[in-house]
């Protein structure tokens, strides 16, 4: 994605600040969309990023982001809700985000939509998809999460809390591995995610990438809810291909007993291509296909372009 400087990139002199950059990106999709129960439509979207990094004298690298489509509600300008803004604070390993960033197990597992993407996220809006978000969002959704990488390891540990002090924090902990084992390259997600009394979350992921262009992934997560005799289960696999300018990739997944959600035993698979014409254009097509559980199917599908600035 090409990357605007703002005022010759911002750079900042003065006293106590090593350097400071302020950049704006920006995206664009028109097409079509469509599906059961959806009606052929123009498909139109555009979004605006504002990203502000700066150093300090002694090191410690800080900055912010703001995605202006998320913003409508003016929560990212409140200082006690979230509405799409990043925060973090780095030094070596060490690294500390806050705001609309991922609790620890939907930072350390992987998802299985490894190639392409679609203009209306049909790959990952089906029933059976799983984004790995856990109780994130159960709140407000500020969390902080703490991680700390060396090598190919990186452990992290969130939180988001009840702004009324009434409920308990969601609390998760998390590890990664990300490296090359006997040439493939290899990854590995483990986390946990809680509330007491309300659930607790355990997930795993394995992903690894070909050096022929295919990668592969497949999620599990298990969650024992309160209240809840049998456990809830997920399951998730993905396939991606990429080869010069395309990028194709499919995925399924299951729910089983889930009783975080509407559809317990829902089911669904997605499929994306992305086509990249250069210049920040690229072709996009996609489809998705649901199963509720109840015997009930429904699909949609987008065809069209996107313009990144």
């Amino acid at each position: 994605m090409k990357t605007l400087l703002l005022a010759s990139t911002a750079l900042v002199a003065t006293a106590g600040i090593a350097a400071a950059e302020v950049s704006l990106s920006g995206y664009a999709e028109i097409g079509v969309a469509g599906g059961d129960n959806i009606e052929d439509q123009f498909h139109t979207d555009i979004d605006v990023t504002f990203s502000m990094t700066g150093e300090s004298d002694g090191g410690l690298a800080f900055g912010a982001s703001i995605d202006l489509d998320e913003t409508a509600s003016g929560n990212a300008f409140n200082p006690s809700t979230q509405g799409g803004e990043t925060y973090f604070l780095s030094y070596g390993g060490l690294r500390l985000d806050m705001g609309d960033t991922d609790g620890a197990l939907d930072a350390v597992m992987q998802e299985v939509n490894l190639a392409g993407a679609s203009l209306g996220d049909d790959e990952t809006i089906h029933a059976g998809f799983n984004a790995n978000s856990g109780l994130d969002g159960t709140f407000d959704g500020q969390i902080a999460r703490a991680s700390y990488a060396v090598d190919a390891f990186a452990g992290h540990f969130s939180v988001e809390m009840d702004d009324s002090g009434t409920l308990d924090p969601v609390y998760g902990l998390g590890a990664r591995y990300s490296g090359d084992l006997a040439g493939l390259t290899l990854g590995v997600g483990l986390g946990y995610q809680t509330q007491e009394d309300v659930a607790d979350l355990i997930g795993l992921s394995l992903d690894t990438t070909f050096a022929n262009g295919v990668s592969a992934g497949i999620n599990y997560t298990t969650a024992d809810i309160d209240g809840v005799s049998d456990d809830g289960t997920h399951m998730a696999i993905g396939v991606g291909y990429t080869m010069n300018a395309l990028a194709i990739g499919v995925n399924y997944g299951e729910y089983e007993d889930w009783a975080l959600s509407n559809t317990p035993d829902s089911s669904g698979f997605g499929l994306a291509a992305t086509y990249d014409l250069g210049g920040g254009l690229a072709g996009h097509l996609g489809y998705g296909n649901s199963d509720d559980g109840n015997d009930n199917e429904s699909d949609t599908y987008t065809l069209g372009l996107s313009m990144s600035f």
